[in-house]
């Protein structure tokens, strides 16, 4: 329920400054090679390292992709001239992520609805971010395992990065959830694209900002299914981006084997109709594809355990709620579960088959034998 403090928190005197992150997934083949890569687009490659800074277990567990940082730009954006970065991540199930960093000082939330489609100047953000990577796929392509032919449609997720903590107008310090009460409207008015806040229902407003977590008194993160906030010192940013840009990837790999499983099903059912291939053609396939994509989701399921932050463990459990991945990977499991039924029934009609032409072979021999014998007789 939505609640109003006596004294609502003020906006900061000076505005907000922080940063706006866009989190582009890409599918870009069946699967990456074990082999280390050296380097991309001219760049060292690296491993992504990331330290959980808040208090949890001792042994900490992340799973590091490869890592490429992109010389920075300076390109003109909603508010003049930025410092644009980007950095690159590879994963071995065949997907890459591009990170965009793009600076802002804003006097008011309204002003950050510009940001959700960026646009320069000379070009718009999400057309360059795929021209460069269907340009690392070109460049990985004789590195990895079956490349997809054309890159469909990217995954984007923007996150709202305030640099904390929130200081009222005479500089006093803001509690971030008393600020997220105060602001809910404008607020959901940025996560979900809204020119104007006041439009925006009551009911509206909750939900956007629903799902929201927070640590310390002065950080916060409020996880919408386009668009996040978040309210934390900058050093802090990266654990809560890093789980935004796995559950980013990860669903954008689940759509690309739901789209494989579609397929496949499609075209066997149809081609057991037409009868256009022989059933040991479909059993091999179909046994195939049962054993890639079971490791895929194996694999799939091994880059999201967060056992070394609890704090991030309860980031990734709001954020694949949000996403809905357990949805997602239901579906793959139930289609999975379809292509193994498949499976077993064209091998248990197959067996059939052989098992009558065994005995159609026995019932010959028997036959022949018999006719062998009364000529003998004849004789």
């Amino acid at each position: 329920m939505e609640t109003t403090p006596e004294t609502p928190p003020e906006i900061p005197a000076r505005g907000f400054a922080g940063e706006i992150v866009y989190l582009f997934a890409y599918d870009i083949a069946y699967e990456l090679g074990r082999e280390p890569i050296a380097t991309l687009l001219g760049h060292p490659v690296a491993v992504h390292n990331l330290d959980a800074s808040r208090r949890g277990p001792r042994h900490l567990l992340f799973y590091k992709p490869q890592l490429v940082r992109l010389p920075p730009q300076d390109r003109v954006g909603p508010h003049g001239t930025v410092r644009v970065e980007r950095e690159v991540r590879i994963l071995p199930i065949g997907a890459i992520g591009i990170r965009v960093r793009v600076p802002f000082r804003v006097s008011s939330l309204a002003e950050l609805v510009a940001y959700h489609d960026l646009e320069f100047g000379d070009g718009i953000l999400h057309q360059e971010v795929r021209q460069l990577a269907e340009s690392i796929r070109q460049e990985l392509a004789p590195l990895i395992v079956r490349p997809i032919v054309r890159i469909a449609e990217e995954e984007a997720y923007t996150v709202f990065c305030f640099r904390g903590p929130l200081t009222g107008a005479h500089g006093e310090p803001i509690r971030a959830e008393a600020w997220l009460e105060s602001h809910r409207r404008e607020i959901a008015a940025v996560l979900t694209q809204e020119q104007g806040h006041q439009i925006l229902s009551r009911q509206e407003a909750i939900e956007s900002t629903a799902r929201h977590l927070s640590y310390y008194e002065d950080d916060l993160a409020v996880i919408d299914w386009d668009a996040a906030l978040v309210v934390d010192h900058p050093s802090e940013w990266e654990e809560t981006l890093y789980v935004l840009e796995l559950a980013n990837l990860q669903l954008t790999e689940l759509e690309a084997y739901d789209r494989i499983l579609d397929s496949s099903l499609e075209r066997t059912y149809r081609d057991l109709g037409a009868a256009v291939r022989g059933r040991s053609a479909l059993i091999r396939e179909l046994r195939e594809l049962r054993m890639d994509l079971t490791r895929f989701n194996d694999e799939l399921s091994n880059i999201t355990k967060f056992f070394g932050d609890w704090h991030v463990a309860r980031v990734y459990e709001t954020v694949a709620s949000r996403f809905h991945l357990g949805d997602w990977h239901r579906s793959v499991d139930a289609k999975l579960r379809a292509v193994a039924d498949l499976h077993e029934l064209l091998k248990h009609d197959q067996m059939n088959r052989w098992m009558m032409i065994l005995e159609v072979t026995i019932v010959l021999l028997f036959v022949i034998d018999l006719a062998i014998l009364f000529a003998g007789l004849k004789h």
